[in-house]
């Protein structure tokens, strides 16, 4: 690879001459890994043009480093970084002089500070990661994906790669979510009524954009999906957080002056609670009374592996007010970020707009990628070997669980791909995760889920998704010791 003669220029306030500025120019690049091993350095005539200096003075520089073997020369093809220059491993940038700009007094808006916590990157290299929401890469078909993207690449997909798809969506992709999925879910939407947005997250965002303001209250279940909860508060509205029970949310707690209901009927987050059909119907009755709108985040249904879930809220809403939100970045990959949002055809014409506003729109290639996978029903075939493995280790740790005498709060009727789970009072799960680190044990501490007036310490979610079956028994094991020390000590 060769290095840009752009990333070269002379400091007007440098001292030294001409030569050894451009040496130490060269030299530091090389000292902070910005240039690497084999790289190639402009031309000493490149170079002198760019810089607006004599070439006689770019070939000293360039001789003087070779000298010193930070560079390299290889005959007429120009001047390379040494294999035997000191590169560190990464390139770290330089400290930059103080800032005088007070950014504590010139930000308006502060968005960090929430609950939403920062999950281990380094995740797989533990050796028992029970880590939620994680690619498991020997359950992706990358095979057929790969297919599908160069697919999209292709001269025939050349409008969906590059159009601005800005009032729009893929019309393929759109397609199969009406035709398809939704009906799945026993939703029928027009493609008027149907969105396609970055995420269930985004979805989320976008309907508490629309739906609140400061003299606005929304209910959300108690403990719940920590980052609707931070994207409330800075909404501004009101929030009313009500302890779920093992149905989910219960109706009747839902107050009179309730404007916006979030709720996740199918598999409640985190606790993995169904709602009944009857208690889904009598949600529908309090937000027909109170005339509340109910946003819908159809959580974890494709892993439904033990029974056929329950039809979608919205399949019951005779009045409109359920706006339902689904994502494919669960059931794929995380890393997708693509999800889609349905409701009355009016918030859907708002939410494009602010959606525009924003981010314009979920790249087209994405969407395109994404609509072959489905269409060529590489998807439901991912989900039916995805829920196969995952009904295989959800047996296996049930089974662990038992041997080692942990508590299970919350499991899934329908399935899942993680289990909320219980410690002893007067433990704290944050601090036995931070002690299972070193054992290479990755666990989910459940306070964040909780808001700050009901929070508990000692809950924890067990994900299944991203370990294998045969170090789910070890794995617990190591934190089934934990907890018995932390008890005794």
């Amino acid at each position: 690879m060769a290095i840009s003669v752009d990333t070269f220029f002379l400091n007007s306030d440098a001292q030294g001459t001409l030569q050894a500025q451009i040496q130490e120019m060269i030299a530091e690049g090389i000292l902070s890994g910005r240039f690497r091993v084999g790289e190639k350095l402009p031309s000493s005539r490149k170079l002198a043009v760019h810089l607006g200096i004599s070439r006689i003075t770019v070939t000293l520089a360039y001789t003087e480093l070779l000298a010193n073997d930070y560079l390299t020369s290889r005959g007429r093809s120009g001047y390379f970084v040494s294999e035997n220059a000191p590169v560190p491993p990464i390139y770290t940038p330089p400290v930059q002089s103080r800032e005088a700009v007070d950014w504590d007094t010139v930000l308006v808006r502060k968005f960090t500070g929430g609950d939403t916590p920062r999950k281990a990157r380094d995740w797989r290299g533990y050796r028992y990661p029970f880590i939620y929401g994680q690619a498991d890469p020997s359950l992706f078909d990358h095979a057929n994906w790969r297919l599908c993207s160069l697919r999209a690449l292709g001269q025939k997909d050349f409008a969906a790669l590059t159009d601005d798809y800005f009032d729009q969506d893929d019309p393929l992709l759109i397609e199969y979510i009406a035709r398809h999925t939704l009906p799945r879910r026993g939703v029928i939407a027009r493609p008027e009524q149907i969105l396609i947005t970055l995420g269930a997250q985004n979805a989320l965002w976008l309907a508490g954009q629309l739906l609140l303001n400061q003299s606005s209250k929304a209910t959300i279940e108690d403990p719940t999906y920590y980052t609707l909860r931070d994207q409330l508060h800075h909404v501004g509205c009101q929030v009313d957080c009500i302890p779920v029970d093992q149905d989910g949310l219960p109706p009747q707690d839902i107050s009179d002056d309730t404007d916006v209901i979030f709720c996740t009927p199918s598999h409640q987050s985190p606790t993995t609670a169904t709602m009944p059909m009857a208690r889904r119907r009598e949600l529908l009755q309090r937000a027909h009374d109170i005339d509340a709108v109910i946003v819908e985040d159809d959580y974890e249904f494709e892993m439904s592996f033990m029974r056929a879930p329950s039809p979608a809220l919205k399949s019951l809403d005779s009045d409109g007010r359920v706006i339902y939100v689904g994502s494919f970045s669960k059931s794929l990959f995380p890393g997708l970020r693509l999800g889609y949002i349905v409701g009355s055809e009016a918030f859907i014409r708002q939410a494009r707009a602010l959606r525009a506003n924003v981010l314009r729109h979920p790249p087209g290639h994405v969407q395109r990628t994404v609509a072959y996978f489905l269409s060529l029903g590489h998807y439901d075939a991912q989900i039916r070997r995805t829920a196969k493995v995952l009904q295989d280790r959800r047996q296996v740790i049930e089974e662990a669980i038992i041997e080692h005498g942990l508590t299970v709060s919350g499991e899934g009727v329908y399935g899942g791909s993680s289990l909320w789970m219980q410690a002893p009072d007067g433990i704290n799960m944050a601090h036995i995760a931070e002690q299972l680190k070193p054992d290479s044990v990755i666990v989910e501490p459940g306070a964040p889920f909780f808001s700050a007036q009901h929070r508990k310490h000692n809950f924890f979610r067990l994900g299944y998704s991203s370990i294998s079956a045969n170090r789910i028994a070890p794995g617990l094991a190591l934190l089934a010791q934990a907890l018995k020390q932390a008890e005794t000590a």
